[in-house]
């Protein structure tokens, strides 16, 4: 039985392969420029950004060509946005959470500061609405959105100095990105949005005093520890957080119904990526990380009651001011409260 299971398996496999190939045959080639925001060399990220592009090739039988773009090579990173909107640019790969100059609502829908961890928050995205409301979002910039990136805890950043009270906050100058920059504004930091590429020089010319960007695999790879040897956990701003590929609209809708399928399953195969790599190099860059004679520090009780304090007020603020980031925080926040009996009892504390 095991036997005929197994070749039952194979021949159905088979099946659906030769179903896409002939579904693929008939599909006219459609070529992209795809431009990331991440570069091809910053671990974890850069990688998965290429990955999208290569499963979207074999999945699709070569009908979609995309070509993979460096950040800047077309446009600036931070007018990816409006590139893919304008058909400048066929497509990005990003996170929602770098245009929040547009609606602030877009970070919710890329990391939130006291948010999910990674198996709530792709509940929430996929089967709670998430997505859906995402992309309706998008629409009204002529784009169409795919989750393609979903990526561990990140730490809470690094400073020059050792910061023992909350007083040591004020009057720094720090990188800081989504809402977790309007929470450390409230406890007196000035933060200002750098990409990956520019922050090193920031830190080591001193325009800035301190910086958070992503996890410890990706820290490490960008050089932080040669400037700062303060790196703080745990990553309260972003539990998890997402990513994106952006399409323009009228580009996403030359593609024909089983093209669309290809490239929503290669993004499906990129998030399930960026979580099983993403969980498995961090252990090994933090001790790399410590060798370099970075201390590993963790937030006191006191500094997260302060943080959580702060993002209440911040969420409620920007209730006021955006009509789609109260919807979308809404949303989160009623699928987080029905979720807490599932939370609270079936996971080991």
């Amino acid at each position: 039985m095991r036997v005929l299971g197994a070749l039952f398996g194979v021949t159905a496999a088979a099946a659906v392969a030769v179903s896409a190939g002939a579904a693929s045959a008939q599909d006219k080639k459609v070529r992209m420029q795809m431009q990331s925001n991440f570069a091809s060399s910053l671990s974890l990220l850069g990688p998965n950004a290429q990955y999208t592009v290569s499963q979207i090739a074999k999945l699709s039988g070569g009908s979609i060509d995309i070509k993979f773009l460096e950040p800047g090579a077309i446009v600036p990173p931070n007018q990816a946005f409006d590139a893919v909107s304008s058909g400048a640019l066929d497509a990005a790969w990003a996170t929602p959470g770098f245009w929040t100059g547009k609606d602030i609502a877009f970070a919710v829908y890329s990391t939130v500061p006291f948010g999910p961890g990674m198996g709530e928050y792709l509940a929430w995205m996929k089967e709670g609405g998430g997505e859906k409301m995402l992309q309706a979002l998008y629409a009204k910039y002529n784009i169409h959105s795919v989750i393609c990136h979903l990526i561990p805890p990140e730490a809470s950043g690094w400073f020059r100095k050792e910061i023992k009270t909350l007083e040591d906050l004020k009057g720094l100058k720090m990188r800081f990105f989504g809402l977790g920059a309007n929470v450390m504004q409230k406890l007196g930091v000035s933060t200002q949005l750098l990409q990956a590429g520019e922050i090193f020089q920031a830190l080591q010319l001193g325009t800035i005093d301190a910086t958070e960007f992503s996890m410890p695999v990706m820290d490490l790879s960008l050089g932080f520890h040669q400037v700062a040897k303060f790196y703080y956990f745990p990553g309260w701003h972003q539990q998890a957080t997402f990513g994106d590929l952006i399409v323009n609209k009228a580009k996403w809708d030359s593609l024909s119904a089983t093209q669309k399928a290809q490239v929503e399953a290669a993004c499906d195969q990129t998030v399930l990526k960026g979580i099983s790599v993403g969980e498995a190099v961090q252990a090994k860059a933090m001790k790399e990380i410590e060798s370099k004679g970075v201390k590993l520090m963790t937030w006191s009780p006191e500094f997260l009651a302060a943080f959580e304090k702060e993002w209440k007020v911040v969420a409620a603020e920007q209730s006021e001011k955006s009509p789609e980031f109260k919807k979308a925080w809404e949303s989160l926040s009623k699928f987080r409260d029905e979720y807490t009996i599932w939370r609270e009892r079936g996971y080991l504390k």
